[in-house]
C-alpha cells in the first residue's frame, strides 16, 4: 500500500490559520483592555476636573479698584461765553478753519486757529480747561466726539484765557 506523500504546502497551512486566529484573539483582548483601562482611569479623571471647575466658577471675584470718575455738572457758561482754541492735529489744510466755521455755527466763540504739535492724531480730542469739564463735555456732544479730558501737553498759560481746546483727529 502506497499512500501518497501530502503536498509541502499543506503542512504549514494550519500553522498559518493558527497564527492569524491567535493574532485576532490577542488584538480583540488588547481593545478590551484599552476600553476597560480608559473607562477605569476616566471617571476619577472626569471627577476631579469636573471638582476644579465648580471651584473655579464659584471662586470669590477679584474686585478691580474703583476707577476715579469726575463728577461733571451743568455747564456753568453759554456757548457764546465759552471760549475754543481749535488745532488741526490731522494735517489736512484747512481743517481748523473749517471746523471753526462749524463751531461758530453751533454759537461757540472760537479764539483762534492754529496747527496742533503733531499732525498724527487718530482722533478729534476735547480738552478743557480745569473747572470746565461740563462745557468740554457739551462741546463733545455737540460734535459728536467721544474723547474728552482735562488739558495735557498744553499749558494754562499758552492757552491765553481760552476755556476749551478741539485738537481735530483723522477720525
Amino acid at each position: 500500500m502506497d499512500a501518497p506523500l501530502a503536498a509541502p504546502d499543506a503542512l504549514v497551512r494550519p500553522w498559518r490559520r493558527a497564527t492569524i486566529v491567535a493574532s485576532l484573539i490577542a488584538a480583540i483582548e488588547l481593545v478590551v483592555l484599552l476600553v476597560a483601562g480608559f473607562a477605569i482611569l476616566a471617571k476619577p479623571l472626569a471627577h476631579a476636573v469636573r471638582q476644579q471647575a465648580q471651584v473655579r466658577a464659584f471662586a470669590p471675584v477679584e474686585q478691580a479698584p474703583p476707577v476715579a470718575r469726575t463728577v461733571v455738572t451743568a455747564p456753568r457758561l453759554t456757548r457764546v461765553e465759552t471760549t475754543v482754541l481749535v488745532l488741526n492735529g490731522n494735517g489736512r489744510s484747512g481743517a481748523a478753519s473749517d471746523a471753526s466755521a462749524t463751531l461758530r455755527g453751533l454759537g461757540y466763540t472760537i479764539r483762534g486757529t492754529a496747527n496742533a504739535a503733531r499732525a498724527d492724531y487718530a482722533t478729534s480730542v476735547v480738552m478743557y480747561r480745569p473747572g470746565y469739564a461740563a462745557e468740554g463735555q457739551r462741546l463733545a456732544r455737540d460734535l459728536r466726539l467721544k474723547v474728552v479730558g482735562p488739558l495735557d501737553g498744553i499749558t494754562v498759560r499758552a492757552l491765553k484765557g481760552v476755556k476749551l481746546v478741539l485738537i481735530l483727529g483723522v477720525g
